[in-house]
């Protein structure tokens, strides 16, 4: 009996580590979790909640105090809505005037300060990046007070060079040149900086090679530079159109999207119907259809570059 009872004691005392050691486990795999689940909450909270909201509310209208459900005629309204198109258009004429010039323009500073005949080579990375860190809305005051067409310092060196000077922010394409011209002095600077790292990674030893062929500076930039970051060039093509589309502060104060809605952008035009207009359902309509605007562009620059993949 003694025996029998013994052996059930370890038995008994097997099967209670058993459960410690499983105990354990699961806590060990739990942790994860546990640690991950505030950030989880926030991102449910004001990410994924927001996103549900807001594509219920597309299809709702502000009915007699109440939001009642109108299926699509706010997706409906917005196709026959002249305001929209025309913000639309504006937005792809910055997107197509823009984005090449900016592209360009990063590649060709980030292959120029990282030439080694420059000395300060991180001053000047410096300099050309500070523009990027500028806010938003205090630089668009300042273009704003340089376009003026009576005593800004465009106009007062233009007409010192002998030219007559420009109504810039009242005409049409004098606004969206400035908006332009804007757009591009803030964010070239930060595209520069992600051309840089992709320069670097391009090994020395096919410069060495190509000027021990004789290759000049020209062939050097077409036949090596050039495909070597044809992935960062993709990646900072697809990142400002998505910015492009989503421009609203330049178009908000430096021309309150004017005149006549010449300049106004998509994004302007969002915010003036939802908190201007407080038509939060039509508001929501439009912001979903720059989602797919958005997502079909990425996805088309991202087919027709291959993603940036070397043939």
């Amino acid at each position: 009996m003694s025996g029998m009872s013994v052996d059930k004691d370890m038995r008994s005392s097997l099967g209670e580590r058993r459960v410690r050691e499983m105990k354990k486990m699961m806590k060990k795999k739990n942790a994860p979790y546990f640690f991950l689940a505030p950030m989880l909450v926030l991102f449910a909270v004001f990410m994924i909640y927001p996103i549900i909201d807001s594509l219920i509310l597309s299809f709702q209208d502000f009915t007699e105090g109440n939001y009642v459900f109108c299926g699509l005629q706010n997706y409906i309204t917005m196709f026959h809505d002249p305001v929209f198109w025309k913000s639309l258009k504006n937005t792809f004429i910055y997107l197509a005037v823009q984005v090449p010039v900016m592209v360009v323009l990063s590649l060709l500073l980030g292959v120029l300060v990282e030439q080694a005949f420059l000395k300060f080579r991180s001053g000047f990375r410096m300099s050309i990046f500070l523009p990027s860190v500028t806010a938003l809305v205090a630089y668009a005051i300042v273009f704003k007070l340089l376009f003026n067409t009576d005593f800004g310092l465009v106009n007062h060196a233009l007409t010192a060079l002998g030219f007559d000077g420009v109504d810039w922010l009242n005409t049409v394409w004098g606004a969206r040149s400035a908006i332009i011209i804007g757009i591009t002095w803030r964010w070239t600077g930060y595209n520069t900086i992600i051309m840089i790292a992709g320069l670097k990674n391009i090994p020395m030893e096919l410069y060495e090679s190509a000027e021990i062929d004789g290759a000049s500076f020209f062939q050097k930039f077409v036949y090596i530079t050039v495909p070597m970051v044809k992935s960062i060039i993709v990646f900072v093509s697809i990142t400002s159109t998505i910015g492009t589309l989503q421009l609203f502060d330049e178009s908000f104060i430096l021309t309150n999207g004017g005149p006549n809605n010449a300049t106004i952008t998509i994004g302007h035009y969002l915010y003036n119907t939802g908190f201007s207009y407080y038509k939060f359902g039509y508001a929501a309509a439009i912001s979903y259809a720059l989602v797919v605007i958005i997502g079909v562009l990425s996805f088309v620059q991202f087919r027709i570059t291959k993603g940036g993949e070397n043939e």
